[in-house]
């Protein structure tokens, strides 16, 4: 069990501890809080202190004010590494400094103490308990934060022009105006304010034995906020790589390039979209080294081998950036890049029944790319076309995105030798999987069956090219409700037949979801209203289902149900997928 160092501390017994030296790490986010969370924060302060703002009502041995959790952990320098509790941290910091400034002229006993006590929790103290004013108890290395010496130099001095622009400043000259106004109107009270913020106001230290010990108690403590990311922790490394190279500067701004661009392109379930980013990449390392295993290591820990290695490096992060816009341009369906034949592959792909064609291609990228980093376009369509009929094949006879792992892995290491991807070993029987593919419920929500109609859709030499962010359903051809009003099926499970559904527009089948065939033949087709006419779909199949049929029944829900599975088989045997 991890150890924790956990103790209930006030402001003062806090800060004024001789251990107390923290260090917010350059894997933070920059400093974050604005007027609004600083007003939110002196109100609730000073409503404490000064309960109906009445310096005697307070109870000193008792009140208590909680400002909430700081969790660290002592790095391998002795510093306190901030993983929770940064922004109030940074803080109290700009406000015990703003209340110091104003106290320089004050030469009364209770003034004097207590800027004496603020200055022990702002600087490090001597062996005779003396406060050394060049050395804080606290320093930033946030990474993309540019800003971050005008918080260390506001702390040093207690200055901040009006040049100064950063959130440290603005709210350090919001602490100023707010303390103005309070020794103008409690002049013989100012100091009890500061005293109990530092003897009543109390925070929960949580000082973890490592990094990800304190990264787990961050994630389960704070359910609002946003944890750090692994791309955060990677940032700091790549950072840490180009300060080194003196081209700190130049990294910054590229990386924020990169995340913004992640930013459009990846949308995932968890983590992250340059956590995503880092992921795809991954598959391509792994292959490398010629890693097979099933089983993949978590992203962190992979990236962490040899102390970050791997993201020392100027070809990882340049690798990074043509990966990144190589996706970009899938998401953009970018023409002038690839050929329409491989854009209606990328469609199809796009609704692939797992994620894992997404590594793939982005080991065959990493490897084929010239250096343009381009791909030569008749053998990508062709990866593309045995990647689909592999991946959708295979998900049907060992459904489950681990048992993709083991032929797509394998092939992935193939490609960085240089070999033709083969799924030698993984073959299909033809009968074998027939009988899987007539016993498969295809229900709406088995991601497969989206797959496999999209791929029906595409099948069609004349389907056209649809955009990507087109929301596709999928439409019963034969209506649900109109099965519950006729009958005139043999069973109701035929309506949920592959045969009996297709991809259709959104915005379509909308309007087409409750009519007979010969109503909704008017919707595939598109019709006049008196506001303008009402486009049709693009879906070809459906708009050549409408000219040439007066009715869509069970006979040829039937006959399209084995048109789909006897195309794909082809499709299977082209692809030299079959034993």
């Amino acid at each position: 069990m991890s150890k924790l160092n956990v103790d209930q501390k006030s402001v003062k017994d806090l800060f004024q501890n001789n251990k107390a030296d923290f260090l917010i790490p350059d894997y933070q986010r920059p400093y974050a809080w604005e007027d609004k969370e600083c007003q939110t924060l002196w109100d609730d302060i000073f409503a404490f202190a000064f309960p109906d703002d009445d310096y005697e009502k307070f109870d000193g041995s008792k009140d208590e004010y909680f400002l909430g959790p700081i969790v660290t952990f002592r790095n391998d320098n002795g510093k306190l590494e901030v993983i929770d509790g940064q922004q109030r941290l940074t803080t109290l910091m700009l406000l015990l400094r703003a209340f110091y400034s104003m106290f320089d002229n004050m030469k009364d006993a209770n003034s004097v103490k207590t800027r004496e006590n603020i200055a022990k929790c702002i600087w490090k103290t001597d062996e005779f308990g003396s406060p050394d004013m060049n050395i804080l108890k606290i320093d930033s290395q946030v990474a993309t934060d540019k800003d971050k010496d005008e918080f260390l130099s506001i702390l040093k001095s207690g200055m901040v022009t009006s040049e100064q622009k950063s959130k440290y400043a603005d709210n350090y000259r919001f602490f100023q105006k707010e303390i103005d106004k309070f020794l103008k109107q409690y002049p013989s009270y100012f100091p009890y304010l500061p005293i109990r913020i530092l003897n009543n106001c109390i925070l929960l230290p949580i000082e973890a034995e490592s990094q990800d010990t304190a990264l787990r108690i961050f994630s389960t403590l704070n359910d609002r906020g946003k944890p750090l990311s692994d791309a955060d922790i990677f940032k700091a490394q790549v950072y840490k790589f180009y300060s080194k190279l003196g081209k700190k500067d130049e990294f910054i701004t590229q990386w924020k390039e990169l995340e913004e661009l992640a930013e459009k392109i990846f949308h995932p379930i968890y983590g992250t979209p340059m956590d995503e980013l880092f992921s795809r990449y991954m598959y391509y390392e792994r292959a490398l080294k010629e890693i097979k295993s099933s089983t993949t290591e978590a992203l962190r820990k992979f990236y962490e081998r040899d102390g970050y290695k791997l993201l020392q490096s100027t070809a990882t992060f340049e690798n990074l950036k043509l990966l990144a816009s190589f996706w970009n341009d899938v998401s953009n369906q970018n023409k002038e890049r690839f050929s329409d034949k491989v854009l209606r592959r990328l469609f199809v792909l796009n609704y692939a029944p797992n994620s894992m064609w997404t590594y793939f291609t982005s080991v065959y990228f990493m490897h084929y790319k010239d250096e343009d980093g381009s791909l030569e376009d008749d053998k990508f369509y062709t990866f593309l076309c045995k990647t689909t009929a592999f991946v959708w094949a295979y998900a049907l006879t060992n459904p489950g995105l681990n048992s993709l792992r083991t032929p797509i892995f394998a092939e992935m290491v193939n490609i960085i030798k240089g070999k033709d991807v083969a799924f030698a070993d993984y073959k299909f029987d033809i009968q074998q999987f027939k009988n899987i593919f007539n016993n498969y419920k295809f229900f709406n929500g088995r991601p497969l069956t989206k797959s496999m109609i999209t791929w029906w859709a595409y099948n069609s030499d004349d389907q056209e090219l649809m955009s990507l962010e087109t929301v596709i359903e999928i439409e019963h051809i034969y209506a649900r409700n109109r099965f519950e009003k006729e009958h005139s099926l043999t069973s109701k499970e035929i309506v949920e037949s592959l045969g009996n559904k297709a991809i259709l527009e959104k915005r379509i089948n909308i309007r087409a979801s409750d009519y007979r065939f010969e109503d909704k033949k008017k919707y595939y087709n598109g019709y006049e209203t008196p506001r303008g006419p009402k486009a049709g779909t693009k879906i070809r199949e459906l708009t050549n289902l409408a000219a040439s049929n007066t009715d869509f029944k069970e006979s040829d829900i039937e006959a399209r149900y084995n048109s789909i599975l006897n195309s794909f088989v082809d499709y299977l045997k082209s692809n030299e997928l079959i034993k």
